[in-house]
C-alpha cells in the first residue's frame, strides 16, 4: 500500500526588527508609571499608541481613554499620546487645572520645534503626511497658517502654497524614506527651491521595519502577515511595501484573523509587526 504524501511544512520568516519602537515603549511605560504613582483613574487623550491590545491592557489597569480633554474631570491626571498635540491642547489642560503628563515621542517633539524655527525664519512648510492622523493634526496645530499638507505624489503635482519666499518640507515621522522621496521629488519638479531640514525626521524604526520586509522578499516570501491594528499608519505601510514587490500581504490584529485560504499553496510566509504592536501578540501566530 503506497504511503500517503505528507504535506510540506510552511517555512516561516520572522522579521527583525519588528514591533515596539522606543517612542511607543516609552509612552506605554509613562501610563503605567502614572497609574502606579497616582492610582486609577488616569485619563489618556486619544489612544496612547495605535494598537487595540495596548489600549485594552491599559484600560484593564485603570486607564480611561477620552477623545478630548473636555471629557476629563477638572484636576485629574491626564496623559497625552505619543503622537503629539497642538498648543491649544496644553492651553485647555491648564484651563481645566489638569495634572498633565506629556508622552509625545521625542522625534515628534523635534518636528514641532522645527516648525517654529522655520516659520520664524520666514519659511512656509510643506508637510508630507496623512490627513487626520493624530500626529499630523498636532503638527499643523503648531502653525496652522504656515503649513500646507501634501498627502501623496498626485497632490504634489497640483498643490498650491500661499505667497512665500522660502519653502521647507517636513514629514510625518511614521512614513518611510521611500514614501517621502516620491512626494519630495514631485514637489521639487514644480518648486526647485524646496529645502529639506538639516536632519532626517523619518523615524528610524519605521524605515528599519520596512527594510526588513524588503530583505525578506528576496528569500522566497510568498505571503506577508503584518500584525497591527487597522489605524496604525506604519503597520499598514508594511503591507504596501510587500505588495509593491509582488507579495500578497494582510494586516491582522491577531492570529485569530488569519484565514486558511491565505496559506494555500504557500511554502514560505513572513511575519512582522508595526511599531505599536506588543511582541506577545506577534508570538500568537
Amino acid at each position: 500500500m503506497p504511503v500517503p504524501a505528507t504535506k510540506k511544512e510552511m517555512r516561516i520568516l520572522l522579521a527583525n526588527p519588528r514591533g515596539f519602537c522606543a517612542g511607543v515603549d516609552r509612552a506605554i511605560k509613562i501610563v503605567d508609571l502614572a497609574l502606579e504613582a497616582y492610582g486609577p483613574p488616569v485619563y489618556v487623550r486619544r489612544e496612547i499608541v495605535h494598537n487595540s491590545h495596548v489600549v485594552r491592557d491599559l484600560r484593564e489597569k485603570g486607564a480611561v481613554f477620552v477623545e478630548e480633554l473636555e471629557d476629563v474631570p477638572p484636576g485629574s491626571v491626564a496623559v497625552l499620546s505619543a503622537h503629539g498635540v497642538s498648543p491649544t491642547v496644553f492651553e485647555e489642560a491648564k484651563a481645566r487645572s489638569l495634572r498633565l503628563i506629556d508622552a509625545t515621542c521625542p522625534l515628534v517633539t523635534k518636528v514641532h520645534l522645527e516648525v517654529h524655527r522655520f516659520v520664524k525664519a520666514g519659511y512656509h512648510i510643506a508637510l508630507i503626511g496623512h490627513k487626520g492622523h493624530d500626529e499630523v493634526v498636532g503638527t499643523i496645530g503648531e502653525a496652522p497658517g504656515d503649513i500646507t499638507l501634501v498627502e501623496n505624489e498626485a497632490q504634489a503635482g497640483t498643490v498650491t502654497f500661499p505667497r512665500h519666499d522660502k519653502l521647507m518640507v517636513l514629514t510625518q515621522t511614521t512614513l518611510g524614506v521611500d514614501d517621502t522621496k516620491i512626494v519630495i521629488d514631485a514637489l521639487r519638479k514644480r518648486f526647485p527651491y524646496l529645502e529639506l531640514p538639516p536632519t532626517d525626521d523619518v523615524c528610524y524604526a519605521t524605515q528599519n521595519r520596512q527594510d526588513a520586509v524588503k530583505e525578506m522578499t528576496s528569500r522566497g516570501m510568498q505571503l506577508l502577515l503584518v500584525v497591527g491594528s487597522k489605524n496604525s499608519s506604519n503597520a499598514a505601510r508594511l503591507v504596501e511595501v510587500g505588495e509593491a514587490r509582488g507579495v500578497r500581504g494582510f494586516l491582522i490584529d491577531s492570529a485569530d484573523e488569519i484565514r486558511p485560504e491565505w496559506c494555500e499553496g504557500v511554502e514560505c510566509a513572513a511575519v512582522t509587526a508595526g511599531a505599536s504592536t506588543p511582541e506577545d501578540v506577534v508570538q500568537g501566530w
